[in-house]
């Protein structure tokens, strides 16, 4: 019992001598591939000869970063994520505009690398999916999983109140999407959580 009341004690002055900073965000996003120099790069280069007008996203969120008594810091995030991936199917000739509509929920856990300027961070991301099934053609979306988890990690730079960050999303799981042709009864399986790039600014309140 004297064990589990030190470690509480331990857990609250940490804590207590933490140094919490709340701020708002927002990002671009990419779907891209592995998280290469080439395939970011790439992907973010696509959207710019393209003017965006492909499958470039946005999220906008809030972010708390409590900073500890080490090097360390904690950064819980929520976000409203959306983007869009473009498919045709070669049978029916049916081009789907899939669309994500999510709330991202991260928990990182990060590095001071260069005092409180420069800070890198890793951790899992919870996203629940908003998108009502939709219809292309004679093709019915039904989607599966409206819960998914994935991970994330990057880096972001501090310069006063402002905040520039960029970072990789993976998945652990699938958005399983399955379009249905009414008409025929062909069905196409779709995972709709694609590898994502994000980079954008924020601001300390």
């Amino acid at each position: 019992m004297k064990k589990v009341f030190s470690i509480a004690l331990i857990g609250i002055s940490m804590f207590a001598s933490a140094q919490i900073s709340l701020a708002g965000k927002a990002n671009l996003i990419f779907p891209t591939g592995s998280p290469t120099w080439k395939n970011i790069s790439g992907t973010v280069n696509n959207a710019i000869e393209n003017k965006g007008s492909n499958n470039v996203g946005f999220n906008l969120g809030l972010s708390l970063r409590v900073n500890l008594p080490t090097s360390f810091f904690l950064m819980p995030e929520l976000y409203y994520t959306h983007f869009k991936n473009e498919f045709t199917d070669p049978v029916s000739n049916t081009s789907f505009d899939v669309k994500s509509n999510r709330v991202d929920l991260p928990v990182l856990l990060g590095h001071n690398v260069l005092g409180n300027t420069l800070g890198v961070f890793v951790g899992p991301v919870a996203s629940y999916n908003l998108s009502k099934d939709n219809t292309f053609n004679d093709f019915k979306e039904n989607v599966k999983n409206n819960f998914t988890v994935g991970y994330q990690f990057g880096a972001q730079l501090e310069i006063k109140k402002l905040i520039v960050n960029a970072k990789y999303e993976g998945a652990f799981s699938k958005d399983t999407r399955n379009f249905i042709n009414k008409v025929s009864g062909e069905e196409i399986r779709y995972d709709n959580r694609p590898n994502l790039f994000m980079v954008g600014l924020g601001y300390k309140f």
